[in-house]
């Protein structure tokens, strides 16, 4: 449910191994699919193809449908509106997987979908979408999900998809974990630079540390630890984001193992003049500090950036949007 970047991607390696998988998605996408189907490209090198013939493609929810498992992978903005139509249509009970980002979107589609079992998923990797039904994943990571008895005879399917996928029995902190490192999609947005380049630059990174610093803070006090997600704890990465250039190439050689076609989502949202997620992301960051006693101002100021970027359409360059942030 919502074919875009991530939903084409993972419903696509789904589908090229031979899983049953009917895409729900917008017209533009759909129809790109239909007449070129879908090729699924990786930075392992891993190359996928399904042909428009064995696609199933719809601009609503089919009726009569019974899936076994709905992968909800619509932007934030619009989870209320899908989950209502899932819920409008599918029997009571059925098993409904939020891929989005930020920390409350199954919470979200569980109010707005009565009867849907919508269970919080995260995914880790960048995907970008590339040509003409074509979608690339740019960066490294496993799926994750709440653990549940309905998910668990879907890991070996995952796997063998290409999309692995690990259970862990309390999702929250893998959540905040990659909440963190997606505090940078607004950086590089605004940036508009490709993500690799984007971390090249100090003065960017300077600015991602910030935010992260500000919202490990917030955490603190909200008696959250995030999961660590990749080689260091969450604590680490601002210094290492600090970091001179030609230091941070060698300490963070793993996060910098992303290639030229990956650029954060929120970036492709700006260029398209969609509505962003950075509500979902700083904005996430601003209100567990309320509920906390706290201010966030660093990223209540990126996402008032991001939310006024359409009158200024010009990238933000790195001196610039520290100044903006105050550092």
């Amino acid at each position: 449910m919502g074919a875009g970047t991530i939903g084409s991607f993972i419903g696509g390696r789904l589908a090229a191994a031979k899983v049953r998988v009917t895409f729900v998605g917008r017209p533009r996408v759909l129809g790109e699919l239909a007449q070129h189907g879908l090729t699924l490209t990786d930075l392992d090198g891993r190359k996928s193809h399904v042909p428009p013939a064995e696609l199933h493609l719809s601009d609503v929810v089919p009726a009569g449908i019974r899936p076994a498992l709905v992968l909800l992978t619509v932007k934030s903005g619009a989870t209320a509106e899908a989950a209502a139509e899932l819920a409008a249509v599918l029997p009571a009970g059925t098993t409904v997987l939020s891929l989005q980002n930020g920390v409350s979107n199954a919470r979200v589609a569980a109010e707005a979908g009565p009867g849907l079992h919508v269970l919080p998923g995260m995914v880790p990797y960048n995907v970008a979408e590339i040509g003409p039904g074509a979608f690339h994943r740019g960066t490294e990571g496993r799926l994750a999900a709440q653990d549940h008895p309905a998910l668990r005879p879907w890991v070996a399917v995952f796997e063998r998809a290409g999309v692995p996928i690990d259970l862990h029995a309390d999702l929250l902190p893998v959540q905040w974990g990659k909440l963190l490192f997606n505090l940078n999609n607004p950086v590089n947005a605004l940036s508009g630079l490709p993500l690799r380049d984007e971390l090249l630059q100090r003065g960017y990174r300077r600015c991602f540390a910030a935010l992260i610093d500000e919202a490990l803070a917030v955490l603190e006090r909200a008696g959250i630890a995030p999961a660590q997600l990749g080689a260091v704890p969450a604590a680490r990465i601002p210094s290492i984001l600090r970091l001179p250039t030609p230091l941070f190439r060698l300490v963070a050689a793993r996060m910098l193992r992303i290639d030229a076609k990956a650029r954060s989502s929120m970036a492709d949202d700006l260029a398209r003049g969609r509505r962003t997620e950075i509500d979902v992301l700083s904005g996430e960051v601003v209100r567990l500090a309320q509920d906390h006693g706290m201010q966030a101002p660093l990223n209540a100021r990126m996402a008032e950036l991001v939310q006024a970027w359409p009158a200024r359409r010009e990238r933000w360059p790195a001196r610039q949007l520290l100044t903006q942030l105050g550092l």
